[in-house]
């Protein structure tokens, strides 16, 4: 249940707020999250042992567990050309 307020009880002012840290801005750019790579299907054989790592993995962050492979291989990708 929400407490609903009053808006008489709402008082604005131009005084200072207090204590504040602006934090940097984190957030990608809205073209960052409209660009897609990409994405080349492949056939894989992994070590039954690998694959059900990724699936409990997966399953606990409610995630496909092939894309947790593909951005791990992506990682090691960007990592390994730097």
């Amino acid at each position: 249940m929400t407490k609903k307020i009053r808006k008489d009880s709402v008082k604005y002012t131009d005084e200072p707020l207090g204590d504040y840290e602006i934090i940097r801005d984190f957030l990608p750019k809205p073209w960052e999250l409209a660009q897609m790579e990409k994405k080349t299907k492949i056939t894989i054989t992994l070590n039954e042992s690998s694959v059900k790592f990724f699936k409990q993995q997966a399953k606990k962050f409610g995630t496909p567990y092939q894309a947790m492979i593909r951005n791990l291989l992506q990682q090691y990708a960007t990592k390994a050309n730097n």
